[in-house]
């Protein structure tokens, strides 16, 4: 990740009107990120394929997916299986195809690294590697149990993953002299199912043996709430969470080498995905994926790690309060926030507001093609709707969603399952926001909680709103507060370009009885308050 110098090196580039073929980069600055993609900020309108649909054969349903959408970037696997089906011997004609094709439909992507790790298991490793389980072994569970993992301990696995990975790397620097490709995610949800971690000899012996001098300064300890100073085995240190804290170093240590390898041969913003445990409960078992980034183990994986831009979560849980603590624990100022994985569902949807108005760079829904099914046209838009509906209006303002997020101009709120009302802080102003799509904004008891609300700050008495499902009922505040105001101006319309263009101003029945209404339908409205 870039700090404040890059940045300043940025905006000279955009004062010029230049940007010399620039890299993609992330870059920082205080606290806040954004990706920059052709030396301006970018937004990432996502989608991800299927497990299985990086294949040639498959690609016509991933584009008809990404014109149905307004997508602006793909997400999509490639396969180390594939890639190296013989030792040494790499085919990049895979590369080949969707660099081409993604070109022809103008859009980017981001390449999934299926390679050591795939929801914690090898399988995407080439045959010749699980064919000699003794060089490139799994890890081993308590009483030999035998686990579907990789070991992160074996040489020659992490070895043969770093050549495999700096070749991809390298010939992408040779043949995507476009930037069609802006981050790739190396592995995916590394980690271990049924196993804390690796009870292998190997493994066994460096547990027993002190903790890396990385992990015991007292700014990452403090982070895992020990105190300074404590040293010893990873039991003595960490105590009932040494077998996790172990897995997570061995693993991320792992997926650190391999992102390191490719970073040098071609600097493009790399990111690992986390499938997550439960953010409420704080779980300390076997029901998810051990050593994997979980939010309890950042502070490990940004030590062992560094060549990793960022930790990203994989969102696949129900009910707004799991969903939006997620987002604040991976929305950290040395974390950029971006969800590369997300439920293909409706209520999902909504959160891509709360990942813009945290400064995030993008989200992604999973399984945006038909992956095979046979499903008809119309099912496959339904099932699509209600990202094409967001994608489509956000999509001619996304380099301003971008500079508006990196500047924390936005704020955003959805709609949880009791339907209550929230309120925004605007400086002189605050929104109170109420959910609902009629003229009361009344809830039928079994209405989904799909109502959301982005807010800009365009000026102190300036603002521009999008959402669905709501009503906005502005207050003055401070001095202000309980003082006559009105509405200057309110305009519903669309941006073209940047530029927003009116299609109407609203008055009477759209703004009086407690303020505009944003209905089913996505709503862009311009609106200016004055004092009376």
């Amino acid at each position: 990740m870039l700090k404040t110098t890059a940045w300043c090196f940025a905006l000279v580039l955009l004062c010029a009107g230049k940007t010399f073929g620039q890299l993609p980069a992330i870059i920082e600055k205080d606290g806040r990120h954004t990706l920059l993609v052709d030396g301006k900020p970018y937004l990432i309108l996502g989608g991800q394929a299927h497990n299985s649909s990086g294949w040639p054969g498959m690609l016509p349903q991933v584009w008809q997916a990404v014109e149905t959408m307004h997508l602006n970037t793909v997400e999509i696997p490639i396969y180390w299986e594939q890639i190296e089906a013989q030792p040494g011997k790499f085919d990049f004609s895979l590369i080949d195809t969707l660099l081409q094709q993604a070109r022809a439909h103008n859009v980017h992507l981001v390449l999934l690294w299926f390679a050591t790790w795939k929801n914690g298991s090898n399988h995407y490793m080439p045959e010749w590697m699980k064919k000699d389980a003794t060089k490139y072994p799994n890890i081993t569970g308590l009483n030999d149990k035998h686990i579907d993992s990789p070991s992160p301990h074996s040489k020659a696995t992490l070895q043969a993953d770093i050549k495999a990975f700096t070749a991809v790397m390298t010939y992408l620097k040779q043949t995507d002299t476009q930037h069609t490709v802006l981050m790739v995610q190396v592995e995916n949800e590394s980690g271990s199912w049924d196993s804390m971690r690796d009870y292998s000899p190997t493994a066994q012996k460096l547990f027993e043996g002190p903790v890396p001098a990385a992990l015991l300064k007292p700014e990452v300890l403090k982070a895992l709430n020990i105190p300074a100073g404590t040293k010893g085995t990873w039991q003595q240190v960490f105590g009932d969470r040494a077998d996790e804290y172990f897995q997570a170093w061995s693993i991320s240590s792992f997926i650190g080498q391999v992102a390191a390898a490719g970073k040098a041969a071609y600097p493009l913003p790399l990111y690992v995905n986390a499938a997550l445990r439960d953010p409420l409960t704080n779980p300390h078992s076997n029901t998810y994926e051990s050593g994997g980034p979980t939010d309890n183990v950042i502070p490990i994986w940004k030590v062992a790690a560094p060549a990793i831009d960022l930790l990203a979560p994989d969102i696949y849980l129900s009910g707004s309060e799991r969903v939006l603590k997620v987002l604040e624990l991976y929305d950290r100022p040395d974390n950029t926030l971006f969800v590369p994985e997300a439920g293909l569902i409706a209520d999902n949807a909504k959160y891509l507001y709360t990942v813009i108005a945290r400064g995030g760079i993008g989200f992604s829904p999973f399984g945006i093609d038909d992956n095979g099914h046979g499903s008809t046209p119309e099912e496959r838009s339904k099932r699509l709707a209600p990202y094409a509906q967001e994608y489509a209006v956000a999509s001619p303002m996304m380099r301003e969603l971008a500079q508006w997020a990196f500047e924390g101009k936005i704020k955003a709120v959805v709609e949880h399952e009791d339907h209550t009302e929230q309120t925004i802080d605007l400086g002189a102003w605050q929104a109170t926001i109420s959910f609902g799509s009629d003229r009361e904004n009344t809830i039928k008891a079994d209405a989904a909680p799909d109502g959301k609300l982005m807010i800009v700050k365009l000026g102190e008495d300036k603002f521009m709103a999008m959402g669905t499902s709501c009503r906005i009922t502005f207050h003055p505040t401070g001095d202000n507060k309980g003082k006559a105001w009105q509405y200057l101006k309110v305009e519903e319309g669309s941006y073209d370009n940047g530029v927003f263009k009116p299609i109407r101003i609203l008055n009477g029945d759209e703004t009086d009885f407690g303020g505009p209404r944003f209905e089913n339908t996505l709503k862009v409205l311009q609106v200016e308050l004055i004092m009376r």
